[in-house]
């Protein structure tokens, strides 16, 4: 009998071997953090509080290097932190991220959902029976020190297992939450302080964002008209006025796209450019879409190249195996290649002799993401 999850549709982020040897080998998240920080000077935040989503937590890393910059800006001021992620892996990374944000800030109510997109920002549910069946996690941390706070996070992993199941959609093989799931952390020793600004699941949360950070918050081959109905839309209503919505995906023509080609020729992922995006985008908010700022920017502003770690010894006469294992994984990783096109390529070989001859071409692997902000216009 064929085993029915062999006819399920791709979902290439599932991968988590791929995704760990890439986050751990290449400086992507920290390039985001790098021009996520940058926005912090645009943003004029409104009491209660500096409110952020990030629209993919991943591991934590961007949001952790991202907390540390508005503390740095912001010191005084208390934080509101939305991240969306359905992972329950990378829930429990983020996690280990977070003691010491809360020591260095303790005026922080940080929030993880498992919400979609369209629903995440204001941590409900869109369906009504979903919305009666939200599992919302209210967590007051106790002590002052990120020991202390690390094993009360730890604590919560049979709490994280059961909100975080997922599901395979049918149609699209996307990841769907078996249970719609909130969980809210703040240190107790500052819930008077942040009474006004800790989430009540009876209340709804509003949206109402400053800054909105979604990198890589969707697969390349989908339609501009998908991302902009399921990710894009809902996050730029979400900001409030004088938001901003930074949004990152890749871009390709760099040696990572070139090293695929020598496999797969006529392989080009990231057919969808930000300015088709932002076009899309304009159509589908009609007449609200002149509430926004709505600008591609040139190339030199948008580009951001970021590499695979090398030591300078690596990139040598001869290459080491794990080097080119690393490069040829984070290759495929960006270009999002299925698993069952490579296994005849990583049977033959080949693959090693073409990932060689780009880091010596290139010393090294490099590659290019696109970025560009959404802005929701001031009301004076």
């Amino acid at each position: 009998m064929k085993n029915p999850i062999d006819d399920r549709p791709f979902r290439f982020y599932d991968n988590r071997q791929k995704y760990l040897a890439f986050v751990n080998t290449c400086n992507e998240k920290w390039k985001v953090a790098e021009r996520a920080t940058q926005e912090l000077s645009h943003i004029r935040p409104q009491p209660p509080s500096l409110r952020l989503f990030d629209a993919g937590v991943g591991d934590g890393t961007v949001l952790a290097h991202l907390m540390r910059a508005m503390h740095r800006r912001y010191p005084t001021i208390p934080f509101y932190i939305v991240g969306k992620e359905i992972s329950l892996e990378d829930i429990r990374l983020t996690l280990e991220k977070l003691p010491d944000r809360f020591v260095e800030h303790p005026a922080s109510v940080i929030i993880l959902t498992n919400l979609y997109y369209a629903e995440a920002p204001w941590l409900m549910p869109n369906d009504v029976a979903k919305s009666a069946a939200l599992n919302w996690i209210e967590v007051g941390l106790r002590g002052n020190s990120s020991q202390e706070f690390g094993e009360q996070l730890h604590d919560l992993d049979d709490q994280l297992v059961d909100g975080w199941q997922v599901k395979a959609s049918e149609k699209s093989g996307n990841p769907m939450y078996v249970r719609p799931s909130v969980l809210v952390m703040f240190r107790d020793d500052h819930r008077f302080l942040l009474d006004d600004v800790i989430p009540r699941r009876s209340q709804a949360a509003g949206g109402d964002y400053d800054l909105v950070v979604a990198s890589q918050p969707w697969r390349a081959r989908m339609s501009a008209e998908f991302k902009v109905r399921h990710v894009l839309a809902p996050l730029a209503r979400s900001l409030r006025a004088g938001g901003r919505l930074l949004t990152v995906q890749s871009y390709g023509e760099d040696p990572g796209l070139e090293l695929i080609r020598k496999i797969w020729p006529d392989e080009n992922p990231f057919q969808v450019r930000r300015q088709e995006l932002l076009k899309t985008l304009k159509t589908h908010l009609g007449r609200a879409a002149q509430n926004y700022n709505l600008n591609a920017g040139s190339d030199d502003k948008a580009l951001l190249r970021y590499r695979m770690h090398t030591l300078p010894t690596e990139i040598g006469r001869t290459i080491g195996t794990s080097t080119l294992f690393a490069a040829w994984n984070a290759a495929i990783y960006v270009g999002q290649i299925e698993d069952e096109r490579l296994e005849p390529v990583i049977s033959s070989g080949e693959y090693l002799d073409a990932t060689a001859d780009v880091l010596h071409e290139h010393n090294g692997i490099w590659f290019n993401d696109e970025s560009f902000v959404i802005s929701r216009k001031r009301d004076n």
